[in-house]
């Protein structure tokens, strides 16, 4: 009897620890009628909340605490270990598949260090502190402390690097043209001007199209909401953009059905200006129209919430993209929308364009934004998120991100970290470049997919 009581109360545990990790996994994954919003869902977005306050107060990162399971172990008495990276070895660029134009994927070059930049930027990023008091009062005040404490729940694989580096930024385009990504979409803010954690980075934009040309990427742009954006700068800076960069062998263009060959812009946070002072910019009778002019483009609105759809064809766009890796974070970003955003943008000539990320995870930044993780599964996220975009036949497919550490959406080689602090996050049991090599198998398989469905929209330049 009691063997017997002794076995049952064995099945018993293994049959609630087996419950446990199911809905700890579920959790993670999101499924795609996850709910947005209440607390930390929609608030997090301009004009949907007020921004986050950025805290300038030290703080011992070894006092907090840590929730998810995904978010880094404190409090270890280890010693620092980084593993360093294998020399990689030179591309041969004709034994690697064909790069796929059609994919596009996030670029930012707001990284520094002293050794380039006299100082850290963006790794020394703030803790961010949540809008509501009463749980703003839970969590950690002050700022990373690279290079050993950075900004992130991941480590990159060539540490806490300069943008400004020219031997970084040619492995990334290696790392990209390794991943058959044709198109990268750099973060832009005009000249002097910079993002409220970093520094000007416009004057690295002529080393990147030059890098990238090595390697027979374009370049396309992501203008960021810089202050005061409107219909009359937003013309300045397109103007100086296609001025500046457009004779560039790497400045991408796209050939539309009608056979132009227009320059691309994602416009992030689009949103956030009026309709009507878009239409004086993107429609035909508007009173600063751009459009059949030598600065005429295809320019990209992001999709946040489903009413946007229609803000977005009275403003005068030529398509929509979803930016966020959170399955079901936002209407845009979660997959079960895609294919009826796809018939939308079909309806009235829009270009769908899903972006797709291979997991979430902000807390090294924001550590009461737990409920937007999204674990990584070994890939799996990324997949599904992959098929997913796949089955709406799209005529482009971006990726969030290559290098956007702080949301840890980032597909750039990370390596396993530990310090007397801190875990950090990593691809193992599998390589750095696992997400690389994910996104060439799938980029491979796009290629393939695409062929085999009629475009209504436009055909990128060969």
């Amino acid at each position: 009897m009691a063997k017997f009581r002794r076995r049952t109360c064995i099945i018993l545990a293994l049959f609630i620890l087996f419950i446990f990790s199911l809905m700890m996994g579920l959790k993670m994954l999101r499924p795609n009628t996850a709910t947005f919003g209440a607390p930390f869902g929609l608030d997090l977005l301009p004009e949907l909340h007020q921004r986050t306050i950025h805290l300038g107060k030290s703080f011992d990162f070894r006092k907090r605490d840590r929730i998810n399971s995904e978010t880094n172990t404190k409090n270890l008495k280890s010693v620092e270990i980084t593993m360093k990276p294998s020399k990689a070895p030179e591309l041969n660029l004709e034994e690697l598949p064909p790069l796929n134009n059609y994919l596009h994927v996030f670029y930012y070059s707001w990284y520094g260090n002293p050794q380039f930049d006299g100082k850290y930027i963006h790794w020394n990023h703030p803790v961010l502190e949540h809008w509501d008091p009463r749980i703003a009062k839970n969590y950690p005040q002050g700022r990373h402390n690279p290079p050993d404490d950075i900004g992130s729940s991941f480590y990159p694989e060539l540490g806490s690097y300069s943008s400004r580096d020219p031997s970084v930024t040619e492995t990334h385009m290696r790392q990209m043209r390794s991943a058959s990504i044709g198109v990268l979409a750099l973060s832009w803010y005009p000249p002097d001007v910079n993002d409220e954690n970093g520094e000007p980075t416009d004057n690295l934009v002529p080393t990147i199209l030059d890098k990238a040309h090595k390697y027979n990427l374009k370049v396309t742009f992501h203008i960021e909401p810089y202050s005061n954006r409107d219909d009359q700068n937003m013309y300045q800076n397109v103007k100086y953009i296609i001025d500046k960069y457009g004779n560039h062998p790497a400045f991408y263009r796209y050939k539309t059905k009608t056979g132009n060959a227009l320059p691309m812009f994602y416009v992030y946070d689009s949103y956030i200006t009026k309709p009507e002072k878009w239409a004086n910019l993107l429609t035909t009778s508007g009173s600063r129209s751009i459009r059949n002019s030598p600065y005429d483009g295809l320019f990209i609105a992001l999709l946040v919430e489903e009413k946007h759809k229609y803000d977005i064809l009275q403003s005068g766009f030529d398509g929509i993209y979803t930016y966020f890796a959170t399955n079901g974070f936002t209407y845009g970003s979660s997959h079960q929308n895609w294919a009826s955003l796809k018939v939308f943008c079909d309806k009235y000539n829009l270009i769908f364009i899903p972006s797709v990320g291979p997991g979430y995870i902000d807390t090294s930044i924001r550590p009461w934004n737990t409920q937007n993780t999204r674990n990584r599964i070994n890939g799996k996220y990324y997949e599904i998120a992959l098929s997913a975009a796949l089955q709406t036949h799209p005529s482009l497919i971006s990726i969030t991100s290559f290098n956007e550490w702080h949301e840890g959406t980032q597909i750039e080689k990370a390596v396993p970290k530990r310090t007397s602090n801190t875990v950090y996050l990593d691809y193992r049991p599998h390589k750095p470049g696992l997400y690389l090599e994910l996104t060439r198998k799938w980029s491979e398989k796009y290629r393939k997919e695409r062929t085999t469905y009629t475009l209504d929209h436009q055909l990128p330049v060969s």
